[in-house]
């Protein structure tokens, strides 16, 4: 850095693509032109009701100021007794931390678990933005080059020698899971070597046939990311929560303390409320099933016939090497002149992304009917 105006090189990740289209959309949109959403990974539900009440009520009683750092009590409880629920695991609630969503749970594991030019593996495809905070947090990410074959996940025995390693299951943006022995063995082969494992949950809740499986069925010597956004339906919230080993709660209590104060109170009295409305949320669910049987029948339809059918989640990931070697430049040409916007494979996969694409089937079931019928049109032109 030289000179007040100048930033640091860790400053210098690349940019999130998927924003720089729901841009180009926003603009589509304000000019009047009727856009299909099959770019974000939004639901497109609001916050359950019983969330919203919740919160209406407690507004009604009064100020909502700070928490403690870890959360509110009845939440992390709660959370808890999910995890007793959906999968059998015994959680202590002092184990969990309540987060300003998913983010900021990683930004809080990179810092607790790694030291500055340290090596942290993920997989490829996989989230943009593990890559950018590592980078932004002076760590260095190491794509991992995954294959259909193994459903877009990491095999343990190809690992090379890593601080960390990173998994989602589900992924964004392949909708691909880990089961058990392939999570065990991942997790085994981290243990032996020293590697910490982290595990993004942020997609659980939203399975097509057998449920997900959290790493802590396997192991308590694991940080798992888990987040409201997604399966309750509460992106704009920024509420999430970490599991971390017994041992590690007070580092990371410090690290919030310092870096956030405290999630935001108001998302954390919707949260608590949230987790009661699984009928709301189950009928959300059965609309993504209901999508993914459009998506998988639609796009082939339309000419992307190459795809990993998703286990959950709400993406299908498509490999176009047969129509493009420019993901971005075919992702604009489609949103201008369908009004469909989807998202390029770059963001995803830095290397192969230029010839692949991710579909989101979050929206509105009649969206996606039109999205599909726009994009078989447009490809029946081309």
């Amino acid at each position: 850095m030289t000179g007040a105006s100048g930033v640091s090189a860790r400053s210098n990740v690349d940019p999130f693509i998927v924003m720089d289209v729901m841009e180009q959309a926003r603009r589509l949109e304000d000019a009047g032109r009727s856009v299909i959403h099959m770019e974000v990974g939004q639901p497109g539900t609001p916050a359950p009701q019983i969330a919203r009440d919740g919160l209406a009520a407690a507004m009604a009683d009064g100020a909502l100021g700070y928490t403690v750092a870890l959360g509110l009590p009845d939440l992390r409880a709660k959370i808890a007794d999910l995890y007793g629920r959906w999968y059998g695991v015994d959680l202590d609630p002092n184990r969990v931390v309540v987060t300003a969503g998913s983010s900021a749970a990683f930004l809080l594991a990179f810092t607790a678990l790694f030291d500055a030019g340290d090596r942290v593996g993920l997989g490829l495809p996989g989230y943009p933005s593990y890559r950018q905070i590592l980078k932004a947090l002076s760590l260095q990410p190491v794509g991992i080059p995954t294959q259909a074959a193994n459903r877009f996940q990491p095999v343990a025995s190809e690992l090379p020698d890593l601080a960390g390693l990173i998994v989602a299951s589900p992924s964004n943006p392949t909708g691909t899971m880990l089961d058990r022995k392939a999570m065990s063995l991942l997790i085994d082969n981290c243990h032996a070597r020293g590697t910490a494992f982290i595990s993004d949950e942020i997609y659980h809740g939203l399975h097509h046939d057998a449920p997900a499986v959290t790493a802590l069925e396997v192991s308590n010597d694991v940080y798992v990311i888990n987040s409201f956004s997604k399966y309750f339906s509460m992106t704009g919230w920024r509420i999430g929560w970490m599991v971390v080993p017994e041992s590690h709660v007070r580092t990371i209590e410090r690290l919030a303390q310092n870096m956030f104060i405290c999630a935001p109170h108001a998302s954390q009295i919707a949260a608590l409320h949230a987790m009661d409305a699984e009928d709301e949320l189950e009928a959300n669910r059965a609309v993504y099933a209901r999508n993914r049987t459009l998506m998988l029948d639609g796009l082939p339809a339309a000419g992307f016939d190459r795809i990993a059918p998703p286990d959950g989640a709400f993406y299908i990931y498509a490999d176009v090497s047969h129509l493009t070697d420019d993901s971005v430049k075919f992702a604009s040409e489609v949103l201008e002149k369908t009004g469909v916007a989807i998202t390029p494979g770059l963001d995803f996969d830095p290397d192969r992304g230029a010839e692949t694409l991710r579909f989101s089937y979050a929206r509105a079931t009649a969206d996606i009917e039109e999205g599909l019928a726009r994009l078989k049109t447009f490809m029946a032109a081309r």
